[in-house]
């Protein structure tokens, strides 16, 4: 098995930094679990002395005018999209609080770890998650993937529902394909290593930099197996994509650079913030287009044409040179439109009650960005957009129109954020992009395991971009010897 205790191998870590005081998640708090949220600013409350009904629909008359059905190209590669929703999976997973429902973050528990370590494919390991695993041939540590019927589909249960470290990760097709990626990279590297190929061993010298120092040792009974080499070298590589691929794609790269180590909220800020989680980080819901080719130059699907959270037919499998690299399609620019097909979320059913009583109807429940903006001021209470550039010592935008012309005198993060990027080019700026680098970064200073503490960290080409990693899975993935014996799924029918 995998000599970790359970599979968790940053729990120990996460304990060790409460109690000396290193990740905490309020600056007034001490010895707080690093799984649960907290806050970078002071909390803004709500202040509306009119009927809460009438702010709702302020807030929708606001989102209303960023509604627009056309296929705009932005700066980033079009696949960028759903890797920045991978990664969120990957960091954060709020499975308690609701939208109409007043929370202390610092109450709300993160299913995920705040690290960028993947468990979002591997979930605690095949001791913990053995759902997720496959031993062939006496050799442990692959992870289950594809059906008979469908051999790129993820691997599914009796019921069709994915057997992935976060369901979320099957929301739909594209994000889905994204996680197969992973997947697929981890069995193709463990079986060069088992088969002790020069890739396998040029893994294996990667996944060991840095390991002299404490990383393996207070984790690990030595010596390391197969699949702990290939999981770091995985964890290594996504981590380095995540700050030198993802991030100059959507965040203006000056930002990135200026957040890169302690970054300008200090070492004692929240490790997960909600400034980041509930705001400045759902961009990306920006940058969806209305409708993807499937390959180069196919044609088009509407973004929820083909339901997530379901069995996936070989008609639906997407080349992922049509998302990431030279001949992809791009991502809508990050800023204040947002793709018509996010105003009518097919997989909201009801509306909600605010705290008050004041009821949110199903149309406007099924509004991502009416959500995003709810969720902040009637749920987290996020601090404003001009209080925040204040205290990182920007100049605040003005209020949109919409806003002042109802006397609301601040705006709500989200949307602020989308308000610098429109004159940056379509990229998070200042404030915005601040709290997203400056999180992410942290997450990875904070990681005594993460890549950033190798001197000199050299990726390996194939896996230096999500362009080469996925060109290196398409290319090697058919020739995997253990392929069949990893499919997983109802049988067909005869």
């Amino acid at each position: 098995m995998t000599r970790i205790y359970h599979g968790l191998s940053r729990l120990d870590r996460f304990t060790k930094a409460c109690i000396d005081g290193h990740a905490l998640n309020d600056r007034m708090a001490k010895a707080v679990l690093p799984q649960f949220f907290g806050r970078l600013a002071p909390a803004n409350p709500l202040q509306w002395s009119s009927d809460n009904a009438d702010l709702v629909v302020i807030f929708e008359t606001l989102v209303g005018g960023m509604k627009n059905t056309n296929t705009v190209a932005g700066p980033a590669d079009a696949g960028m999209t759903f890797f920045g929703q991978f990664v969120d999976h990957d960091v954060t997973f709020d499975a308690t609080s609701a939208i109409g429902t007043a929370a202390d973050p610092r109450g709300i528990r993160n299913i995920r770890t705040p690290n960028l370590d993947l468990d979002c494919v591997y979930g605690d390991g095949p001791e913990a998650s053995p759902h997720l695993y496959e031993t062939v041939d006496g050799h442990e540590g692959f992870l289950l993937f594809g059906r008979e019927e469908s051999p790129l589909d993820l691997a599914r249960n009796c019921k069709y529902t994915a057997l992935i470290g976060d369901p979320r990760n099957d929301e739909n097709i594209f994000i889905s394909q994204l996680q197969g990626i992973f997947i697929c990279s981890h069995n193709i590297l463990l079986n060069e290593v088992i088969s002790g190929t020069a890739l396998g061993q040029t893994v294996k010298s990667k996944a060991m930099e840095g390991t002299e120092a404490d990383v393996w040792s207070s984790q690990t009974l030595p010596p390391m197996n197969d699949f702990e080499v290939v999981r770091r070298f995985l964890r290594l590589h996504y981590q380095f994509i995540t700050m030198t691929d993802f991030l100059p794609q959507m965040v203006v790269p000056e930002i990135v650079d200026a957040c890169m180590g302690t970054g300008p909220f200090g070492a004692e800020a929240a490790l997960m913030p909600v400034e980041f989680s509930g705001a400045a980080y759902r961009f990306g819901h920006a940058t969806a287009q209305e409708a993807y080719s499937l390959t180069v130059g196919g044609p088009k699907q509407g973004f929820f044409d083909k339901p997530g959270f379901e069995a996936r037919g070989p008609q639906h499998d997407v080349a992922m040179t049509a998302f990431f690299g030279p001949d992809a399609q791009k991502a809508r620019p990050v800023g204040t439109t947002v793709t018509g097909a996010l105003f009518d979320l097919p997989f909201v059913n009801h509306g909600f009650t605010m705290p008050d009583g004041t009821a949110v109807t199903l149309p406007q429940a099924r509004q991502l960005p009416l959500r995003n903006i709810l969720r902040d001021r009637f749920a987290l209470q996020i601090v404003n957009g001009q209080r925040l550039a204040g205290l990182l010592g920007f100049d605040p935008l003005p209020v949109p129109q919409e806003l002042a012309d109802h006397h609301i005198v601040k705006t709500p993060l989200w949307f602020y954020a989308l308000q610098e990027a429109d004159a940056a080019g379509g990229k998070l700026d200042k404030v915005g992009g601040t709290v997203v680098a400056s999180v992410l970064s942290r997450l990875l200073e904070c990681d005594p395991a993460s890549y950033v503490h190798i001197d000199g960290f050299q990726p390996l080409p194939d896996f230096a971009t999500m362009a080469n990693m996925a060109q290196f899975v398409e290319n090697h993935r058919d020739d995997l010897p253990q392929r069949e014996a990893l499919w997983c799924g109802p049988e067909p029918d005869s």
